[in-house]
Parts: structure tokens; C-alpha cells; sequence
């Protein structure tokens, strides 16, 4: 979609000043297609907008919202903009007294809402026509005869001003010599004597017109390119100039360059080697695009050549071709049955590349586990329902426009279809299994083709949902690999051949608890030579599995490391402090969290050295209330001062990635030593900083952080932290996208579905968390016919198909945010039905009295191959089907005489077609009469006499010819 704005030219009319001698409004169609994306208006000139969406029909009243940079207009009184009667919004530029109000200008969309949904026009920009004052007037120069000159002026307004040049307040001569270019730029070459005078540039638009200041051109009679060391040199005087210009506005590359005589020859090239678009304009030796495309934009490179020299200098710009959004592929309006999936794909394109966002009858569409947004443009519905059905429209915007597209999505319900599956119940059967049970179906049970199993966490940021294929002899299933501890909500879908049963009654069950997974991160420190304050963080819920109840601490000394301690807490509990402990020692502790299901895994032992004995008046305490919290790349260490925090000058912050070797077996350092690999890694902190970041760590790794105070006489004792950083949660952007899976089996299940089997990739670096199938009847690539469905397991049963139609499959995976290529395809058939509908065409002719020929043709849906047909027929229609006579006939042949019957009668006929599985309904019954014979003796009299009586006449006209001279031409016939 080009930028496309709409010039309104305000005529004052003579004779009138105040507003009400209004100009007719200008109307402007807003729907969700292609149109103008600015509007500029003179004040003054009325502009109506229409809202033409197609929400609404021509026998359903109105209901359509204004919005004004996304917020709905409020009329009040005298205010500028009022909606009409049939909808539209009238914009009032001026106001009562004359003035233009404030809040015309912004960006104006509608809601047009139906019976059957909601939709939301693209926005359209509203300016008034204005025109700033000059940002540069053209300055004075001096040039000798020959020489060139060049001025430049800068101004702003909307519309974008036309630029032309005055010389001493009359246009400039229309000579070749005189280049005036869109922006404002003013080349003379070859000057003259007479071309010395007064130019100055002049701006207009449909606002008003502006007058730069005056420029003096003084033309010296020293001639150009007399010899001299500064003229002989080749040299690009206005260089061209890096460029932002939006799609269809004129651009220009200048390019002035001078070296003595004769002129340096000037070219142009693209810095990527393709050739400059055909629709650009050489004046002279600049380069004018009038009309600015994306394809325009690059690197242009101007080279001043020296003729018949070596001498040549370049210059370089770059055109940058912003553009508002253009949807490449809308998505398709489609009909589906309830329980499939419905995909739509929006691409668009832009500069910058625009945001692309859903709406469902003009509202954001929420994620949760049935609705999820793919990129790129992608919207995946599962499981339809009927408060699926509506609008759904792709917007895509950048800060040039929007674009938008439509499509309708209609859910289908069939008649036939089953009851939902009643009675569900969900129990767990540990922390991470849960029994799924349920009963069939009240009604149409005996159609079920199997059921599908849905669950989804029922809180939380995780809103993927999960489905299960299950087969239609069983009504229990065992989820497995859930969170511990963990809410989740279940539902089951019943299958026929028809489609999907409404989803069942959802339950909700919490999980049971199991171990922690991960320590608590801990700190220590010392307050005394005879104590360790151990403090650490709650566990997060992922990690808790559970709530914890207690905690345990084990310490020992590195002396004797058989001889563990052990102190529990309560659950509630974030610090505890170990009394009674030897001066000057060497402690290792660690930690472990409990719930009710038992401990988890315990932290690395940290090791610690209490104070040796000293003077309280001298030493400097450890910080207190350590607290790191962890992400995947940094550490967040925050602190409070120590009890003597008024000795100290400073902190000292240390940090170190604990190898291997030092997690089981490491030495215990004093904390006042000053170790030479310790000072490496330590920075200094002012006295009033309580927190750092660490940053540019490695996730999944062992670190080692210590805090202390110093003063300029020693340093305090520290307080120490040790754990990991977090594990990286999603691939890094820029991962390759997860293969397609692998030994993908198609098996046909009956002749409405296909059980789909497949593996997963053998090498893939992202995390799967579902799979794509693509269904699509062989051959055909008409989009409506294409089906997706989604699976979270490595199978799944695709229902609702045609009988004895051979199907195309392929399967995707999908990472968290990141799609694969779908596989190879395979191909199944669905297995032989009945047919569904009768033999097409019955056609009955009376061969004679007593025989009828009977044609046809074969089923629209034969569902298999046919095998035979069967022709009922009788002489009393209200007769039993089974006291009808009847004929068979081969599947190969589509015609049948049927003799032996009574003439004088009217015979009824009604046939059917089988295939091997059974017989189909029966066609409409026909009707054929068959005549009486005739009594041949009476006929052969009444041929005898007529041909006797013809004789006669023959002769009688013979005996008239030979007589033909009598006047009387009598004819004497006797008989």
C-alpha cells in the first residue's frame, strides 16, 4: 500500500467571513482495506468519515464507535467533531468563533459491530494544512565566470511545500544551466556576468505561501579554471547526503563537483551492484526519484572522474525508504466443524517491519491453551467452540500507517453429533501422574470414534494447552509428566464421524506434592568468633514443589568431616544462627528443604571461618542480611551495614565461578587472608552502596560470592554466599528452528479417520513442546480444504474425514517460540463406507408393452467401489419394500432392461448402490406407464382401406390431366 494523501484545497468564498459558509465536506471511506493513510485538511474545510466495514447488513441497525488515537470520541457541545445519524463522524476544522480547536488533528478508526461480530477499520492520520516558517534561507556567494553556484533552503509543512526560485523577485530564466531541485537546492552552472543578483527561495502549499531571504550572487570576472594548484584538483563541492524520504515523496541524490578544465565527468552506481532503477531522473549530475519506492532505497555512490586522468574522488549516501505496512497474505475466511482447528496466516511487509497483532470482533485476542499466536503471523484456534465464531482481522502497524485484513471464521454443528462425554474425574496418582475417567456419551454413543484429551495448567504464565489422541475403547487415560504441586484443569472431547461432541465439564485437581527440586540459596557470616548466621531466600513455587515445612542445616568442621550436625526450622523460618562454635575454625554447612512428601536435594557445602578472638573496639563485623538473587547471566547481591558500620570506609565485593575440584575437596581460606586469586576478583564499593549486580555469568553455574566492609587500617570479616544461576529457560534467539519429525506412519482407522504416528527429531537444539499436522485430500491445494490440528503427543487421530479419499499428511514441531518446517508428506486412505448418496440421474424409457430400459449414474459420493446395483420396482407404491420386485445389476453398468411386465400399467422404480461394506439409500422413485397392444386384425383393415381410398385419388388425378383442354377442367371420378 503506497502513502497516498489526500490534498483538500479551502476556497473562501468573496464576500462571506465567518464559518458558516462551510465548503461541502470531503468524505473519506474507512474499512479494513486499502485506502488513503493521511488526510490533510485546510482549516476550515469539513471532512466526513465513513465507516464501511460490512459488520453490519442493510436490515440491522447501525452500532458504530468512533475512536480518536485509540480512545472513543466524546461529542460534547460546540465540539468539532460529531457523529452523524448513519454513523459517520463529521470533522468540524473551525470552530464557532473561527478558530481552529484544538484535538481535530490524530488518528481516526472505527468499530462497526453485527449480529454476527465486530470489526475495526485501518487508522487514518488527520493533519491541518500548515507551513513553518524557513529553518535555512539561501546565503550570499561569490563565484568567478564559469564557476557554479549553489543555495539551499529548508522548510517544513503539511502538505509538503513546492520549492521555486526568485531572481531579483521575478522567476529564475528557464535555461538548462539553472537546476532546481525537490529539496530545496538551486544549482547554476556555468555562471555569467548577468546571472549576479538577488535570489531567494519560495515555499508553498495549500496553507499559505512563504518567502525566504535574500541572496546575493556576486559573479567575479576572474574566469574558472584558470591554472592553479586548487582548481586542477577534482573535488565534489556538495556531496549527496544521507536521506530518510517515505515512500512516494520525490528524492534527491545531489552530486556537484568541480576540477578545472574541462569538468570532471560524474556517474552513479549502487554500492550492492544492481543497477539503478530505470525510473530514476539524471539533472545533470544529480539523481531525482519522483516517486520514491522501497526498491529505491540503498547505498548510491557518486564518482567525480578527471577526463583522461587517473584523478577521480567518490562520495557516498545512503537512502533510506520508509514505508507503512502492506498485509502480503491475508488470512482466509473458513467454515469449520466444531473440535478442528482453525489457522490463520497474515504476512505483511513494511519499513520499519510492522507489529503484527490479532483482533476477534474488535478486541485483542487473549493467549491461553486453546488460542496461541505463532510467528511469523500465524493464529492457531483449538478445539472450536461456537464462541469461536466471528471476526478475526490481522493489524499490522509501524509509525508510518496500518493495515488490516479480514477473515470469518463459522463453526459448524452438525446434526447426529454426540452428547459430551459425562462424569469426568481426575485423579492424581503422585506428583507428577493423574488418572483421567470418564463416561461415553448419553446420545450417539455408539457413533464415537475415539476422544481427545485436554488439560492445561489452571494458573500461572504457562497457557499451553495439551491434547491427547485416545481411542474409542476406553474411557480412562493417564496424564503423565505434570508439575508437582501444581493446579491443572482437564476436559474430554467426544469424535464421530460427524465431528466433535461439545467439550465435557472441566475439572480442576491439584497434584501431590513431591521432594523440592533445588537447595535454598544461603548465606553466612559471623557476629562473634563463636557463631555462624546462616540466611537464605525462599524457594520459588517451580522449585518447592510443595509448601515447605522445614528446613535442616548440617555443619561440621573441615577437621572433622564425620562429624555432622544437624539443626531443623520451621518452613516459615529465613535465618538461623549457630551458637556455641570454636573461635577461629574452619565450618562447612550446607542446607535442605522439606515438605511433606520428604527433604530434597541438599545446597554445595559452603564453607566458613569464624573470627579468632579480638578486640570488639577494633574489628569491622561482616555485613548483614546478605541476599543474592539469581537470574540466568547475573547475580543481584544486596546487603545491610554491619553493627559497627560507623569504623568503615567502604565494601569489598568478590565473585568466582567454583570449579569442580574445589566443590568437594577445597581448602578453607581465613576471611582476612588476602588471597592473590581472591583480589582479582574483588571491586570496591562506596560506604553508602547496599547492592551490585554481577553480570556476564554463565547460566547453570556454581558461584561463589563474599561481601565485607574495610576501613584504611584492615579489612572486616565477610559474609558469604554460594549457588548457581538459573538454567536457560529458552533457546537463544537466533537458534535454528527444530527439525520435522521422523518416521511418520499413516494408518487408516475407518473410513472417517486416520490415526497419525510419528518421532521425534533425532537431533534438535529447542525444547518441543507440540506438533502441527497438515491434512489436505491428495492433490487438491485449495486453502479451505487444508485442516491443521495440534498434538502434544507423538500421535494423534484425525476425525471427521471423507470416506475412500486419500489424504496428504505432514506433521511440524513447534519450540516455545520458534516454528519448524513441516516433513515430507505422506498419504493414507480413509477406509470403503456406504455410500452416501443414491445412484444420480434415474431415467425410465418404455421399450414396448411389457419392457422398460432403466439408466443412471453412479453416486456423487459413492464412498468406495461400487459393486452392484440394486432396482426395486412394483405396480402399488404403498407396498412393503420387501414385497418389491427386484433386479441386480453389476457395478460396471449403468443401464438394465427390465422386461416381463403387464402392459396397461404403471410401474414405480427406485434403485440403490452398493460397495462391499453395505448398500447406500435409495434414489427417488420414478414412475413409467406401459400402453395396451393393439388388435392387429383392426389394424390391418384400417391400413388396407386408407391405402385403397389414396388409389383412388391417384387415378382421378390422372383422368383430369389427359382432359386438361376442357374449359370446364370438371374432374369425373367414379368410384
Amino acid at each position: 500500500m503506497a502513502v497516498e494523501t489526500i490534498w483538500v484545497f479551502y476556497l473562501l468564498s468573496l464576500g462571506f467571513c465567518g464559518p458558516s459558509a462551510q465548503e461541502k465536506p470531503v468524505t473519506v471511506e474507512l474499512s479494513c482495506g486499502a485506502g488513503p493513510v493521511v488526510v490533510v485538511l485546510e482549516p476550515g474545510q469539513p471532512l466526513l468519515l465513513d465507516c464501511h466495514l460490512g459488520a453490519t447488513s442493510l436490515d440491522t441497525p447501525l452500532n458504530v464507535t468512533w475512536l480518536q488515537n485509540g480512545l472513543p470520541v466524546l461529542e460534547g457541545e460546540g465540539d468539532s467533531l460529531r457523529t452523524l445519524a448513519n454513523g459517520s463522524l463529521l470533522v468540524l476544522p473551525t470552530s464557532v468563533d473561527g478558530r481552529t480547536p484544538q484535538g481535530v488533528e490524530g488518528g481516526y478508526s472505527c468499530v462497526s459491530a453485527g449480529p454476527f461480530g465486530a470489526l475495526t477499520s485501518r487508522t487514518i492520520t488527520v493533519h491541518l494544512a500548515t507551513l513553518s516558517r524557513f529553518h535555512q534561507d539561501p546565503e550570499a556567494q561569490v563565484v568567478p565566470v564559469g564557476g557554479a553556484s549553489r543555495f539551499e533552503c529548508q522548510i517544513d509543512g503539511v502538505p509538503t511545500p513546492r520549492i521555486t526560485w526568485e531572481k531579483d523577485q521575478e522567476p529564475i530564466p528557464s535555461q538548462l544551466r539553472f537546476i532546481s531541485l525537490p529539496n530545496g537546492v538551486l544549482q547554476i552552472l556555468g555562471a555569467v556576468k548577468e546571472d549576479g543578483g538577488a535570489y531567494r527561495c519560495v515555499a508553498s502549499n495549500s496553507a499559505r505561501k512563504r518567502f525566504s531571504q535574500d541572496a546575493i550572487l556576486t559573479v567575479t570576472t576572474a574566469h574558472w579554471g584558470s591554472p592553479g594548484p586548487a582548481q586542477n584538483e577534482v573535488v565534489i563541492v556538495a556531496p549527496p547526503q544521507n536521506a530518510t524520504v517515505v515512500q512516494g515523496r520525490p528524492a534527491v541524490m545531489e552530486c556537484m563537483a568541480q576540477g578545472g578544465q574541462p569538468k570532471p565527468l560524474v556517474s552513479w552506481s549502487r554500492q550492492d551492484g544492481k543497477p539503478i532503477a530505470t525510473d530514476v531522473v539524471v539533472l545533470e549530475t544529480n539523481l531525482v526519484i519522483p516517486n520514491t519506492r522501497r526498491y529505491h532505497a540503498g547505498v548510491y555512490v557518486c564518482r567525480a572522474n578527471k577526463p583522461k586522468t587517473r584523478e577521480f574522488v567518490i562520495a557516498a549516501a545512503e537512502l533510506h525508504v520508509p514505508a507503512p505496512p502492506v498485509i502480503l497474505q491475508p488470512p482466509e475466511t473458513v467454515s469449520l466443524s466444531r473440535g478442528n482447528t482453525a489457522r490463520f496466516v497474515c504476512n505483511s511487509s513494511g519499513e520499519p517491519p510492522p507489529a503484527l497483532h490479532w483482533l476477534k470482533n474488535g478486541k485483542p485476542v487473549k493467549s491461553n491453551g486453546r488460542v496461541k499466536t505463532q510467528s511469523p503471523g500465524v493464529l492457531l484456534i483449538n478445539q472450536l467452540g461456537l464462541d469461536d465464531t466471528g471476526y478475526y482481522q490481522c493489524i499490522a502497524d509501524n509509525a508510518l500507517g496500518t493495515a488490516c485484513a479480514t477473515a470469518k471464521l463459522s463453526v459448524i454443528v452438525r446434526e447426529g453429533l454426540p452428547s459430551p462425554p459425562h462424569q469426568l474425574s481426575a485423579t492424581p496418582q503422585s506428583s507428577t501422574t493423574a488418572l483421567l475417567t470418564w463416561e461415553r456419551p448419553e446420545h450417539n454413543s455408539d457413533q464415537i470414534i475415539g476422544f481427545s484429551v485436554h488439560y492445561q495448567p489452571t494458573s500461572g504464565s504457562d497457557h499451553m494447552e495439551y491434547q491427547f489422541a485416545v481411542n474409542n475403547d476406553t474411557t480412562e487415560y493417564h496424564v503423565k509428566e505434570l508439575l508437582p504441586h501444581t493446579d491443572y484443569t482437564f476436559y474430554v472431547v467426544a469424535y464421530s464421524p460427524m465431528g466433535a461432541s461439545r467439550p465435557s465439564r472441566p475439572v480442576t485437581v491439584e497434584m501431590l506434592e513431591d521432594v523440592p527440586s533445588a537447595p535454598p540459596q544461603l548465606s553466612l557470616l559471623s557476629t562473634s568468633p563463636t557463631d555462624i548466621r546462616v540466611m537464605w531466600l525462599p524457594l520459588s513455587s517451580q522449585h518447592s514443589r510443595g509448601a515447605v515445612t522445614r528446613y535442616r542445616i548440617d555443619y561440621s568442621t573441615l577437621e572433622q568431616v564425620d562429624n555432622v550436625f544437624s539443626v531443623e526450622v520451621g518452613g516459615n523460618e529465613t535465618q538461623l544462627t549457630l551458637r556455641e562454635l570454636q573461635p577461629n575454625q574452619a565450618y562447612r554447612l550446607r542446607m535442605v528443604a522439606g515438605t511433606g512428601a520428604g527433604f530434597g536435594v541438599p545446597s554445595e557445602w559452603n564453607q566458613h571461618h569464624t573470627p579468632a578472638h579480638f578486640n570488639h573496639s577494633m574489628v569491622i563485623f561482616a555485613p548483614t542480611e546478605l541476599k543474592v538473587r539469581t537470574k540466568m547471566n547475573s547475580l543481584h547481591v544486596t546487603w545491610q551495614p554491619p553493627p559497627n558500620h560507623t569504623q568503615i570506609s567502604g565494601y569489598k565485593l568478590f565473585c568466582r565461578e567454583v570449579v569442580g575440584e574445589e566443590r568437594t575437596n577445597g581448602e578453607a581460606h581465613p576471611e582476612r587472608e588476602r588471597v592473590r586469586r581472591m583480589e582479582a576478583h574483588t571491586i570496591k564499593l562506596r560506604k553508602r552502596v547496599k547492592h551490585h549486580e554481577v553480570s556476564s555469568l554463565v547460566p547453570d553455574r556454581l558461584y561463589e560470592v563474599k561481601v565485607w566492609a574495610f576501613n584504611k587500617q584492615t579489612d572486616g570479616y565477610a559474609a558469604g554466599w554460594k549457588g548457581r544461576t538459573e538454567k536457560a529457560h529458552a533457546p537463544p534467539k537466533g537458534n535454528p528452528p527444530p527439525l520435522p519429525p521422523s518416521s511418520i506412519k499413516a494408518t487408516a482407522n475407518s473410513s472417517t479417520s486416520i490415526w497419525l504416528r510419528w518421532e521425534k527429531p533425532r537431533f534438535s537444539n529447542v525444547r518441543i513442546i507440540n506438533y502441527t499436522v497438515r491434512c489436505s485430500p491428495a492433490g487438491i491445494r485449495n486453502a479451505s480444504l487444508v485442516s491443521y490440528y495440534t498434538s502434544s503427543a507423538q500421535e494423534i487421530l484425525l476425525g471427521a474425514l471423507k470416506p475412500y479419499t486419500r489424504y496428504e499428511l505432514a506433521v511440524q514441531s513447534n519450540g516455545g517460540d520458534v516454528v519448524g518446517p513441516f516433513s515430507g508428506t505422506v498419504e493414507e486412505s480413509t477406509l470403503t463406507d456406504i455410500p452416501s448418496t443414491p445412484p444420480a440421474e434415474l431415467q425410465l424409457s418404455a421399450l414396448d408393452s411389457s419392457s422398460v430400459l432403466v439408466n443412471w449414474h453412479p453416486p456423487v459420493e459413492p464412498n468406495g467401489i461400487i459393486i452392484s446395483y440394486r432396482i426395486l420396482y412394483t405396480i402399488n407404491l404403498s407396498q412393503p419394500e420387501h414385497l418389491w420386485n427386484n433386479l441386480s445389476q453389476d457395478g460396471t453398468i449403468m443401464s438394465a432392461e427390465v422386461a416381463g411386465l403387464s402392459s396397461g400399467t404403471q410401474y414405480f422404480f427406485k434403485m440403490r448402490a452398493s460397495t462391499d461394506v453395505g448398500v447406500g439409500p435409495y434414489s427417488p422413485v420414478k414412475d413409467v406407464s406401459l400402453q395396451e397392444p393393439l388388435d392387429i386384425h383392426a389394424v390391418t383393415g384400417i391400413i388396407v382401406g386408407v391405402c385403397l381410398g389414396l388409389l383412388s385419388m391417384l387415378l382421378c388425378m390422372c383422368v383430369s390431366f389427359r382432359n386438361g383442354k376442357a374449359s370446364s377442367f370438371e374432374f369425373q371420378c367414379v368410384l
